[in-house]
């Protein structure tokens, strides 16, 4: 399978564009350290696996013409990325408090949930994904899998990369006065992405 440089591009653009799987990446990376930062990366990447699938089956262009699927798909990321800003400000859980380790399988659970509701994922499958799918291809079906699993790829590689360096900036501000302030980050950054997906359009 030969892959164009522009799939390369337009995929990496997407994949390191900040958003929620970023986001929660870093903090994990931050509160838990490596392992934690690359079980997140994990997690976010098997998150793109309905939409990658939802595309292949046709859901993804139900969502894209009914308004209201939409609607649904879009509160539902605005509602998890809420509770994710609350969690953020009223304990140590995201970032690792002393008293508050997660298990890496609640870390990946976590990563997968927020990735679910995700529309600039649907958007890029159905959109972008076919545009790379050259006319006459015998079996499409199977290069649409393909190039998926490059854009997995790419994920897990992007997001591994920022959750370890998050973490390797993890003793540096280990204070609780530090990880206050990062709380308040994060819960901020949390609550820009739920209004930029809550204004955003089919």
């Amino acid at each position: 399978m030969i892959v164009s440089m522009e799939f390369w591009l337009t995929s990496l653009v997407v994949v390191a564009s900040p958003g929620p799987g970023a986001v929660y990446t870093v903090a994990a990376g931050l509160g838990g350290g490596r392992r934690a930062a690359l079980v997140a990366a994990l997690g976010c990447t098997l998150g793109i696996v309905p939409h990658l699938l939802a595309a292949l089956t046709g859901l993804a262009a139900v969502f894209q013409t009914s308004p209201l699927a939409f609607a649904a798909l879009r509160m539902a990321g605005v509602v998890v990325l809420l509770l994710m800003a609350w969690q953020s400000l009223r304990n140590d859980t995201l970032l690792g408090g002393a008293s508050a380790r997660r298990s890496p399988g609640a870390v990946l659970r976590e990563a997968v949930v927020l990735n679910l509701p995700n529309p600039k994922l649907s958007l890029f499958f159905l959109a972008f994904l076919p545009l790379f799918v050259p006319a006459g291809t015998e079996a499409p079906t199977r290069l649409m899998l393909g190039l998926g699993g490059i854009f997995m790829l790419l994920t897990l590689a992007v997001f591994a990369a920022y959750g370890l360096l998050a973490a390797g900036l993890r003793d540096t501000l280990a204070s609780t006065r530090a990880r206050a302030w990062i709380r308040r980050g994060f819960a901020l950054a949390f609550v820009g992405l739920a209004l930029k997906l809550a204004l955003t359009t089919p």
